[in-house]
């Protein structure tokens, strides 16, 4: 039985040890996945359209138009996303967007003002797409057409890579294969970026996370209110840094603008930018710069 390589060992008791630039011992990275306007939808000619909502898991009949659902979404991209921006720039704190290509194209505004704001756009799909489902051709002509979509909309290209949920068995390679990426972030199992071995070449991973992440307010049992989200993001922080005081940390924070942008949850940001800011050693950074502080430590 021939069984998928997988690491289930990790760095195990031997934390990278030294330090991130400037002497920080933690560092923190928010992530705002911005999707809206790339969703599936009839609108856009799909022949299905998302389920998930406010309301949790909604279906609706096939062929019917979702118009609720296409709401939710435009929340985001009308409204929450400039909330998140106004509190990040207040901050003077840089974040990292999981943008899909065609949600740039849809909103142009909101990549101008990602690029202007020195925010890293990282590549979360030509589409907010399941790649797992697509060929191995299929994936790779996105690959290029997100890459492609990006320098139109941001002036440049970008050099992380993130799949919707999961990458396929084909995504590692193909980003690598591309040869302009300097990470992905398609993996759940560290609290550290980490190399891996494609086709003969090391291919840095710098991984995310999805607890630690505002998509549960839209899952139950989840988050409910702003001081959940806050509370929690508190709780991994204190761990986090207590144990970067032996060895290298990093804390992600996944963020979405029709999520978190709403008017009762979006505080909690703020309010754990300060708390975190009250602590020696924090780096709020993006996820370019941990990937190019990774690489100048091999």
């Amino acid at each position: 039985m021939n069984l998928p390589l997988r690491d289930l060992v990790g760095y195990g008791r031997q934390r990278p040890q030294g330090a991130w630039p400037n002497g920080a011992r933690l560092a923190i990275n928010f992530v705002i996945n911005y999707e809206e306007g790339s969703e599936r939808s009839l609108a856009m000619g799909d022949s299905d359209q998302e389920s998930m909502t406010e309301w949790g898991s909604y279906q609706f009949p096939e062929g019917v138009r979702n118009l609720a659902m296409e709401s939710m979404y435009e929340y985001g991209a009308r409204v929450g996303i400039w909330r998140i921006l106004d509190i990040l720039q207040q901050a003077n704190v840089p974040a990292t967007f999981h943008a899909c290509a065609v949600a740039f194209e849809q909103n142009p505004d909101v990549a101008k003002a990602a690029v202007e704001l020195g925010h890293e756009i990282c590549s979360h799909g030509y589409r907010w797409e399941e790649v797992f489902r697509l060929t191995e051709a299929e994936e790779r002509e996105h690959i290029r057409l997100a890459v492609e979509s990006f320098q139109r909309t941001c002036g440049k290209r970008p050099v992380g890579w993130y799949c919707r949920y999961g990458a396929s068995v084909h995504t590692r390679r193909l980003v690598a294969e591309e040869g302009g990426f300097l990470y992905d972030s398609d993996a759940y199992n560290d609290d550290v970026p980490y190399f891996v071995n494609v086709e003969g070449r090391q291919h840095l991973v710098v991984p995310y996370t999805s607890d630690v992440n505002d998509f549960r307010y839209w899952n139950s049992p989840g988050l409910s209110q702003a001081s959940d989200f806050l509370e929690y993001m508190k709780e991994s922080f204190d761990v986090l840094y207590d144990e970067s005081s032996e060895g290298l940390r990093m804390m992600s924070i996944g963020l979405h603008p029709r999520m978190v942008g709403r008017p009762g949850r979006v505080r909690s940001i703020k309010r754990f930018i300060e708390y975190a800011q009250r602590h020696e050693g924090i780096w709020f950074t993006t996820r370019e710069e941990i990937a190019k502080a990774w690489l100048d430590r091999s």
